[in-house]
């Protein structure tokens, strides 16, 4: 029951597909698709974004090399029993002040770090770059798998396909034959078994075909999953010249080309900065400093002072033996109101600027392990270094050898067809004469039918593979127009 529901779900998909027979359905080059692909998947809109910050962290890093300035400005109320700052006195009242300031502050020396941290910005933005481009190749690769795929699947429908029609054809033929007499009842039999076969043949190369489809149009993120169809095209295999390099050239040719290593050299190299830069934090470091700052009050000031009539004098002592009054006079302080304020920021302004030395003496280990981490990092990269160039080595083999492993599939298995549709047309002969049966002859049939599936398989994955080793050697699956 669920293999019924399946396939009815699967023809429902094809008749969406396909339902609109008259709609004008754009058919997809192979570099469509792969063009397509590098401006809208996924991941390779990540992989443009992890770069756009890498170029972030690089502006951080310049802006380490700049003074910083910052401002401040602030307005009080102190409400109660104050000091009055003009008289001296403690008084219940409210005084209002205003103050304003600028600090800046640059880094003189602090071991070589913002130097440090600015080469490993850019380290940073070339790895993500090669990150991107690897991106790019391993999607460019996906999709002409399944492009290919898509090839395989509708060359295998077509040979399905003519099947069919054939033994339709023979299964007419047949039953006239039954109906003269010529041969028994049981051959008809065979045959309409026979093209129940084909048409369950046709259905899955049908569905196989659509299921290929929708998976490139996911792959592009293609909305429009009806209209959707790559071009028609006939794409045979050709000796790649890469082919008749050595295995040491294409890989010595890999080594130099191919993004992997270069993204574990970036990270080898980004290791040894980050020693660098935790050694920084061991030395010295100087910074410059300036800041500038006034202030405003809103309190009565002084403006001068006049004796006071009613007591002009004080007495503060008296002259040891004669006894005689030591006084002073007695002024009263006269109050005006305070100056404008931008008056008193004019008069009221200070500037402080100098030099500060941070020694470092003890900080627990932490920079000391900063650096031993560093150090362990960069062993990592390292052995990451030459693990990738180890893998890059084994794949190139495996990809020279498996490209020539498919080529020897594709070349017997065209010999293996021919045999069979040899054998097929001899026992076409025979049944025709009544020599064999039904039975053998369809078997016949399907064997040269296989063998027709197992060329355009074996064709296909031949020229996969070759791609394959082509990128290894710096030859893009598409070429750039």
């Amino acid at each position: 029951m669920k293999i019924v529901f399946k396939k009815y779900v699967i023809l429902g998909l094809l008749l969406l597909l396909c339902g609109k027979a008259t709609a004008q359905t754009k058919k997809w080059t192979i570099q469509e698709c792969v063009e397509y692909a590098l401006k809208n998947n996924i991941s390779i809109q990540q992989s443009e974004l992890d770069l756009k910050a890498t170029a972030i962290d690089k502006r951080a890093a310049l802006g380490a090399f700049l003074p910083n300035l910052n401002g401040g400005a602030s307005h009080s109320w102190n409400i109660g029993l104050n000091q009055n700052i003009t008289t001296g006195l403690l008084e219940n009242q409210t005084i209002q002040f205003t103050s304003a300031s600028l600090n800046s502050s640059v880094d003189i020396y602090n071991g070589l770090q913002n130097q440090n941290r600015l080469r490993k910005a850019k380290l940073t933005q070339i790895a993500a770059q090669y990150q991107l481009t690897k991106m790019q190749d391993d999607i460019s690769l996906f999709v002409a798998n399944s492009y290919l795929d898509i090839l395989f699947n509708r060359e295998n429908l077509k040979v399905q396909q003519n099947q069919l029609t054939n033994d339709e054809k023979q299964m007419l033929r047949t039953q006239e034959l039954v109906d003269a007499g010529v041969v028994p009842r049981g051959d008809l039999l065979d045959m309409k078994a026979t093209v129940a076969s084909d048409k369950q043949r046709v259905i899955a190369a049908e569905n196989a075909l659509l299921l290929s489809r929708l998976s490139l149009a996911q792959l592009l993120r293609i909305e429009d999953l009806q209209n959707f169809d790559v071009a028609d095209v006939d794409i045979e295999p050709t000796a790649s010249s890469v082919m008749l390099q050595t295995p040491e050239a294409i890989v010595a040719k890999a080594n130099e080309v191919r993004v992997e290593i270069k993204i574990a050299q970036a990270n080898l190299d980004l290791a040894a900065r980050d020693i660098k830069i935790a050694k920084g934090a061991l030395q010295p470091s100087v910074t410059g400093f300036y800041s500038f700052s006034t202030r405003a009050g809103y309190s009565d000031r002084v403006s001068g002072a006049v004796l006071d009539g009613a007591n002009p004098t004080t007495i503060i002592g008296q002259v040891e033996g004669t006894g005689q009054n030591v006084v002073q006079p007695n002024f009263i302080p006269l109050f005006r109101k305070a100056a404008p304020v931008f008056d008193q920021f004019s008069d009221n302004k200070g500037h402080n600027f100098g030099l500060q030395l941070n020694i470092p003496i003890f900080n627990g280990f932490s920079a000391k392990n900063s650096v031993e981490r560093s150090k362990v990092a960069f062993e990592k990269s390292k052995n990451a270094f030459d693990q990738a160039k180890l893998d890059l080595e084994t794949n190139v083999y495996k990809a020279i050898t498996d490209t020539k492993g498919a080529l020897n599939t594709y070349e017997a298995s065209i010999t293996t067809m021919e045999a069979r549709r040899e054998a097929f047309n001899y026992a076409k002969e025979r049944y025709a004469v009544g020599l064999i049966n039904t039975f053998d002859f369809n078997q016949a049939q399907t064997l040269y039918l296989n063998a027709q599936s197992d060329v355009i398989r074996a064709k296909y994955d031949y020229i996969f593979k070759t791609k394959v080793v082509e990128l290894y050697f710096g030859i893009p699956i598409i070429q750039k127009q």
